[in-house]
């Protein structure tokens, strides 16, 4: 996402449109300019691609890795570094671990 005017840009519908993955990016950000003791996010890159979810994921890690995130998603491969999985079925657990 590239912003003519840098955080000046006005986004929405008078200003630049943006992609679906460009408004996850952005409630991200501004999610974690708050500095959350819990941070919660559900299906939070479901419109990413593979890479830049990666990336969002390393760097929550990185910069957050004294805080609790849960993520809810449907792919794995958002969770697969995470300390604990719990998979749920009709609001039941069914699986519990790491994925190793």
């Amino acid at each position: 996402m590239t912003l003519p005017l840098g955080f000046q840009t006005r986004v929405g519908e008078r200003g630049l449109k943006l992609s679906g993955g460009d408004k996850q990016r952005v409630a991200i950000a501004r999610a974690l300019l708050e500095n959350p003791r819990i941070m919660i996010l559900h299906e939070a890159t479901s419109a990413l691609d593979s890479k830049i979810e990666q990336k969002i994921h390393n760097n929550i890690i990185e910069a957050y890795s004294n805080q609790t995130t849960i993520i809810m998603t449907h792919r794995l491969s958002t969770v697969q570094h995470a300390h604990e999985i719990i998979e749920l079925d009709k609001f039941e657990i069914i699986d519990k671990g790491s994925h190793d």
